[in-house]
């Protein structure tokens, strides 16, 4: 296996740590790394615009994908439109421990 941190471009957030992510060295390919990192990160591939290597080039096919190394640092940027949906704030109701009958009440 080879391990990769990968993580989502936002320059806004806080904190934007990585994860380690796992390839099967016998599929060392965009479109698997593509997949596996999604997968992960909980992002739809078709908003994926380019997968950065750290600190400054980007991944375009395969054989970039093979000269990865264990531990690299990967990020995925995503189309401008597709960052405000991913990282909006959920509203009161989506919220876990919201309670809706104790929203309704009136005094």
């Amino acid at each position: 296996e080879l391990v990769l941190k990968v993580r989502i471009q936002n320059p806004n957030l806080r904190e934007n740590d990585f994860i380690e992510i796992e390839l099967d060295r016998q599929e060392l390919t965009y479109k698997e790394l593509l997949r596996v990192s999604c997968r992960e990160l909980g992002v739809n591939p078709e908003h994926v615009q380019k997968i950065r290597k750290l600190p400054n080039t980007m991944l375009r096919k395969d054989k970039d994908v093979a000269r990865l190394q264990d531990f690299q640092e990967l990020e995925l940027v995503l189309t401008v439109s597709d960052k405000n949906l991913l990282f909006r704030v959920p509203t009161l109701s989506e919220r876990s421990g919201f309670n809706k009958k104790a929203s309704e009440l009136t005094y």
